[in-house]
């Protein structure tokens, strides 16, 4: 069944959000200052890693290492933000989250705009997110999403026990945005080359990490205006 694997993932993000706003009610505010923290730098890590798996390439024969894609990288995040910051995609996920905090009795809740958007940011977009979308539209296969299930799941209830219940919608963003990339996989499978998945891994991947320095320092970058890098990235490898 097509779609599915957007399913799993949404629940276990609601599962993990649940278990963290409990377990929330058990740790000191010290800690959970820390715990975010560790995640940031987590997260920063991650995001690195599944950049710098796509850029770098041992030589044949060679025992050194070689960089690609640096030009998609710039044009695709210079463009991106560009496109981002015209629409003030931030600005949008936060009246959303301001909108949600309302219709949800949280109008006392001062983190739940923070951790719906980090939160939403983080589980929404890196390269698990988009081959697993892909893959599920395509060959109907959500193996890929539902790993990412499991650590969304954790991640979700490491930044609820943190951030509170804002964490929990994030659900949200991710089935929607899963759920368009299985539909528009299903129904653009030709245009899905190795090149462009390597792209479309690249740069969400560096949002990742620029969700986790946001996670270490607070309102350094706002993220939610690179998300367009995504689709440049995407255009730069088909044009």
């Amino acid at each position: 069944m097509k779609g599915l694997g957007t399913i799993i993932n949404a629940l276990a993000i609601i599962a993990g959000g649940i278990l963290g706003i409990v377990c929330k009610r058990f740790i000191k505010e010290r800690y959970q200052e820390t715990v975010i923290r560790a995640t940031g730098f987590a997260t920063m890590f991650l995001g690195a890693a599944g950049t710098f798996a796509r850029m770098l390439t041992v030589e044949d024969g060679a025992r050194t290492l070689s960089a690609g894609g640096s030009m998609t990288i710039i044009i695709s995040l210079v463009v991106g933000a560009l496109i981002g910051e015209i629409i003030d995609i931030d600005a949008l996920f936060e009246r959303f989250a301001a909108w949600l905090r309302h219709k949800t009795g949280s109008d006392g809740d001062s983190q739940f705009v923070n951790g719906f958007v980090t939160a939403s940011l983080t589980v929404s977009v890196g390269a698990m997110a988009i081959m697993g979308a892909i893959q599920d539209g395509v060959y109907g296969d959500h193996s890929t999403l539902a790993a990412k299930a499991v650590l969304d799941f954790i991640i979700v209830l490491v930044m609820a026990s943190s951030m509170g219940k804002g964490c929990v919608f994030s659900f949200i963003p991710v089935a929607v945005a899963q759920g368009l990339m299985t539909l528009l996989a299903a129904g653009l499978s030709g245009l899905m080359t190795e090149a462009v998945l390597a792209n479309l891994s690249m740069v969400g991947n560096i949002l990742i990490c620029c969700v986790g320095v946001n996670l270490v320092w607070p309102k350094t970058i706002r993220t939610a205006n690179l998300l367009p890098s995504i689709v440049i990235a995407c255009l730069m490898t088909l044009l």
